[in-house]
């Protein structure tokens, strides 16, 4: 068994050496390649978590070199869960994709690059689940920026350009971080094993861990948007095609987070700056649900809902107890799938009425039925409505904060509440400006081509209080809207009736995110047992140290 876990890594690094060298050709096995390659991740994931919740941790040592030498992959149960969940998303955006015509537009392009970007992005994230030691975590990082930058970027407009440029700056900025704690942590410990690590790190002088762990919660910060490191986020994600930003939304930040759950429950045990993340974890909730409630575009609306529920997830890792890690974990689950899938229905939007701006929304309640379910469903998942997940995890973490009792965790219960609250304003919000009121005038007719929302005028003074002009659609572009473009960055043309595969993956992800509420009972029991597993740490040395 221990044999399958490099497996959901090196699968897809294969097959993206297939797919560069077949190039722009043969569209049809260029599909079914991906998504034959993508199941048998996500079905190597559910065999993994099932192996490692009933036989312990699972470790292999590539190339049969101990520790410290030898590169390290371990699967517990939380690495296995963490894996299973995103396996089945990545599976079921690349579905939406497919439909949404990107990968069918790869023969306009020098190379066919959304396929293999796609795919070294599932290795990078499958590799920070299973990373063993500190460098192979750095590796899975950096495997992600380079693949993240290519799917920002794709169609080339200066929009994305730009966006991606932010993105990969910030993130290089905090490799760079990195690189300096693991050559600080290899200085002081003589190693960058975890499980050598979760050893020797206890006889280090305090303030040297102390260190250590300040820059290592300051490198993950970023990567998961916790404020105040998360101003990258709001304009870096909207910009990219809709099946790029589900994936990133949804999945990519929630690297950073498992990385912190990792650290701190193994290396660092005793949550010495325990205060500092419930006040990072308060802001976050605060900042990020204001700032959505502000918003009248629905990605950016949603990009600041991810910031606010980042903070959840963060509450319970500073908290560092049974309940609370067991109801980090359930939120990180949840918030995957939910997030996910609510861009993938503002993608669905932008495709039928060619804008997510909320002010030029309207009637899709009546005029697109199933849109409207695929959109309620997820939304009220997020507000936390009675009995879904969103419901089951925060209740877990606020048992958690009441249990505590400390100040800072009877705030974050507070502000868990009233987050709650505005989440579910936000969410009425969008639900009134666009389904339940009546289509404004001047909306979008279907067939209409919209193109990218650059300024056509070149002689325009951007100061001269004239809005630029989308080239395709011949209407000002309000401030705050964002105009469609297509996967190259070239026109694409409203339609109601959407594509199929879209539709399709977009209600696999709605019951995905249900499945979690029917199997509330398993899911909070195995999570209970991540959470003690992680607290114990002796099972994860004993796999790994063969002891």
């Amino acid at each position: 068994m221990n044999a399958l876990v490099p497996l959901p890594v090196l699968l897809p690094l294969c097959v993206t050496g297939l797919k560069l060298a077949i190039g722009p050709r043969l569209h049809r096995f260029q599909r079914f390649i991906s998504i034959a390659v993508l199941g048998a991740v996500l079905v190597l994931s559910v065999i993994l978590m099932v192996a490692a919740d009933r036989h312990g941790p699972l470790s292999v040592h590539l190339g049969d070199f101990a520790p410290p030498v030898g590169i390290t992959l371990v699967a517990d149960r939380l690495a296995g869960l963490m894996l299973t969940v995103s396996s089945a998303v990545t599976l079921l955006v690349l579905v939406y994709s497919l439909g949404q015509g990107m990968a069918d537009r790869d023969d306009q392009a020098p190379v066919g690059v959304f396929h293999p970007a796609y795919l070294i992005l599932v290795a990078g994230v499958s590799c920070t689940f299973l990373a063993g030691d500190l460098v192979n975590l750095y590796v899975g990082f950096e495997i992600m920026l380079v693949a993240s930058f290519v799917l920002l970027t794709i169609g080339g407009t200066a929009t994305r350009i730009r966006a991606g440029s932010t993105y990969v700056i910030i993130s290089l900025f905090s490799s760079v971080l990195f690189l300096v704690a693991i050559a600080m942590t290899y200085a002081v410990a003589g190693t960058v094993n975890l499980a050598q690590l979760a050893e020797r790190l206890q006889e280090v002088p305090l303030g040297a861990r102390t260190l250590l762990e300040a820059m290592l919660l300051t490198v993950f910060a970023i990567k998961a948007a916790v404020f105040p490191l998360a101003a990258w986020l709001p304009d870096s994600y909207p910009t990219a095609p809709a099946p790029v930003t589900a994936v990133f939304a949804g999945l990519l930040t929630k690297v950073g987070v498992y990385s912190m759950l990792r650290t701190q429950t193994l290396l660092f045990p005793g949550h010495r700056l325990g205060d500092l993340l419930m006040l990072a974890a308060l802001a976050s909730m605060a900042v990020g649900i204001l700032g959505a409630v502000a918003q009248t575009d629905l990605k950016r609306v949603l990009s600041f809902t991810l910031i606010s529920h980042i903070g959840y997830m963060v509450f319970g890792i500073a908290l560092a107890g049974r309940g609370s890690i067991a109801g980090a974990i359930v939120y990180v689950a949840h918030h995957i799938t939910v997030q996910t899938t609510l861009f993938l229905v503002a993608g669905l939007i932008e495709r039928r009425d060619g804008t997510t701006e909320l002010t030029r929304l309207g009637g899709l309640a009546k005029a697109a039925p199933l849109l409207a379910v695929l959109f309620f469903v997820p939304a009220m998942n997020l507000a936390g409505i009675p009995p879904l997940s969103g419901f089951i995890g925060k209740l877990g973490l606020m048992r958690a904060g009441v249990a505590d009792g400390g100040g800072w965790a009877w705030a974050l219960v507070a502000g868990s509440a009233a987050t709650s609250l505005l989440t579910l304003y936000v969410m009425a919000k969008v639900w009134n400006l666009a389904f339940w009121r009546d289509a404004p005038p001047g909306a979008e007719e279907e067939g209409l081509v919209l193109e990218s929302a650059e300024d056509d005028d070149p002689d325009d003074d951007p100061d001269d209080g004239e809005r630029p002009t989308g080239s395709g659609s011949g209407l000002p572009v309000p401030a705050g809207a964002v105009v469609a473009a297509g996967f190259l960055g070239q026109s694409i043309t409203t339609t109601q009736r959407l594509p199929w595969p879209m539709v399709v993956a977009t209600g696999a992800a709605v019951s995905l995110g249900l499945s979690y509420t029917v199997l509330g009972g398993p899911l909070t029991t195995f999570t209970q047992a991540a959470a003690t597993e992680l607290l114990a740490r002796t099972p994860y040395i004993e796999a790994v140290l063969g002891r």
